[in-house]
């Protein structure tokens, strides 16, 4: 998506930047891991594949994805990218009967970033993001049955389950937005901020 191609957004234990080209290596690695190919439902591509596949949603009007950087490791390692990687945040608007719904998903890769609250703040902060800036309304996401981490994590900000689907193995779950839901979000991030992404 064009429309944060240059914009970061800072929180406490996170920093969210546009996936770019020098991203897909170490994105690319990542996704050889058998666990987190079962964990996101994804297939593995190959590098070529993966350069393909970034551009295409960088220029996609229905995607909007952020990498997860470590606010720690970013600001003490001269605010390199490469090195804070964590994990990525999505946003998928495929839904053209309801163009003000968005699917999210929220992926933390490195196993020693896990379980801290990182998941947690990201997703928030692409939650706040995608309200204020993208309009949405209402937001869904599908997990899978066997991760229970996602579940709760979701269950947590407030998802509910409306469906589930045993040939898929996964959970459908939903959001409307409130402003019982912008007050949580406001709360969970209170160190968010909003400013251009300088390369």
């Amino acid at each position: 998506m064009k429309i944060n191609e240059n914009t970061q957004i800072s929180g406490k234990k996170i920093v969210l930047v546009p996936y770019d080209r020098c991203h897909v290596l170490k994105y690319h690695e990542w996704m050889k891991s058998e666990e987190l190919q079962a964990l996101t439902a994804s297939e593995p591509l190959s590098l070529q594949q993966e350069y393909e596949m970034q551009q295409s949603w960088r220029l996609d009007e229905k995607k909007c994805t952020f990498i997860v950087l470590d606010s720690e490791v970013y600001n003490s390692n001269h605010h390199d990218e490469i090195s804070s990687m964590v994990g990525d945040v999505n946003l998928f608007f495929n839904e053209p009967d309801f163009p003000h719904s968005a699917e999210i998903e929220i992926m933390i890769a490195e196993p020693w970033a896990r379980g801290q609250g990182r998941g947690k703040e990201a997703l928030c902060s692409m939650m706040r993001y995608g309200t204020d800036k993208l309009g949405i309304q209402r937001f869904t996401a599908k997990v899978g049955l066997a991760n229970n981490t996602s579940l709760r994590l979701f269950e947590k900000i407030g998802f509910r389950e409306i469906s589930r689907s045993e040939i898929f193995q996964e959970v459908t779950l939903e959001l409307p937005v409130s402003e019982e839901l912008l007050k949580t979000l406001i709360l969970q991030t209170p160190c968010y901020s909003i400013e251009d992404h300088i390369k």
